[in-house]
């Protein structure tokens, strides 16, 4: 019985409608749909402090493969809003409730533009925040939409934090030849076929059990195999990032667990080195997953929203 009430639980934090627990945890939120200048109609959040508060700061939100912006992504942005700043975060195309076939980013470029976009519009619309500074935060694949917004629009933010940022496929996960040459053929003919064979992401990210049955029960997280347009995209995406990582100029932290298999840790080493950014911060968690901030223990969870709060508290 127990566990059927477990799979209709409508919000990751339980039965709370939205509003309500938003006011119990001492934040305002919004949600609405945003028209991208491509004509795609992508779902937005925000989480801001109370309006007797004022800003400190802007953080532009992005989300990983297969997340989005409604289920346990919310945490972070509800514990920065707690600390005063003002987040803003849309699902990508084909994630969550936006436009787009579930799962399917033909091209990663165009999701930046979608971003970039978005973020503009949040600041023309709000006079209060375009004088405020703004940073980059990317989970994941949002870690590498945040490098390419950055070398695209370099003087927009004033840095960036990357949560196990999907620099490089990991070779833990990454297609063994000859799969990858037989998949680029077929993705000529089939681009949208979910027939790419991974491991569950899932199992692999989320150390907690209870958690992992909570992330499970997101009725927007998408549980096919990943489609063979999806994962050409990537591969190409992350190849280039890892390429001109002394490219980065911006501010960063960078953070990762050692015993992630999903995004390789040595690729975040690399760019701590290698990249010509003067203010640059890499934390290494030994024994953590991929998940850092909801899938660890409660303690982990506390220890790496501290290393991003000191590392926001610092710069405004």
């Amino acid at each position: 019985m127990e566990e059927v009430q477990k799979k209709s639980q409508p919000f990751y934090w339980g039965n709370t409608p939205e509003e309500e627990y938003y006011i119990q945890q001492g934040i305002k939120s919004t949600k609405s749909y945003y028209t991208s200048p491509r004509g795609l109609s992508l779902f937005t959040r925000s989480w801001q402090p109370p309006s007797s508060t004022p800003p400190r700061g802007i953080i532009f939100m992005v989300h990983g493969y297969g997340n989005d912006i409604s289920w346990t992504f919310q945490a972070t942005p509800i514990f920065l809003a707690q600390n005063g700043f003002a987040c803003f975060a849309l699902d990508l195309q084909g994630h969550g409730l936006s436009q787009g076939l579930k799962a399917h980013v033909p091209n990663v470029d165009l999701v930046v533009d979608d971003c970039i976009s978005f973020f503009n519009c949040v600041l023309t619309q709000d006079p209060i925040l375009q004088n405020l500074p703004r940073f980059l935060y990317g989970e994941s694949m949002g870690g590498a939409i945040c490098l390419l917004i950055h070398f695209k629009k370099s003087y927009l933010f004033k840095g960036a934090i990357l949560i196990a940022p999907m620099c490089k496929i990991s070779e833990k996960v990454r297609p063994r030849w000859p799969i990858p040459q037989i998949l680029t053929f077929l993705a000529r003919f089939t681009p949208t076929l979910p027939i790419v064979p991974t491991a569950d992401l899932l199992d692999k990210s989320v150390k907690v059990p209870e958690k992992k049955t909570i992330a499970s029960m997101n009725p927007m997280r998408y549980q096919g195999k990943p489609r063979l347009g999806t994962v050409l995209e990537l591969l190409r995406v992350t190849d280039y990032v890892s390429k001109k990582l002394s490219d980065v100029r911006l501010p960063f932290i960078v953070l990762h667990g050692n015993a992630d298999v999903v995004t390789d840790p040595d690729v975040s080493r690399e760019l701590y080195e290698l990249s010509k950014s003067e203010d640059k911060t890499i934390k290494i968690y030994d024994g953590m997953l991929h998940s850092l901030l909801f899938g660890e223990t409660d303690e982990n969870i506390a220890i790496v929203r501290g290393d991003i709060f000191k590392w926001l508290n610092d710069r405004c």
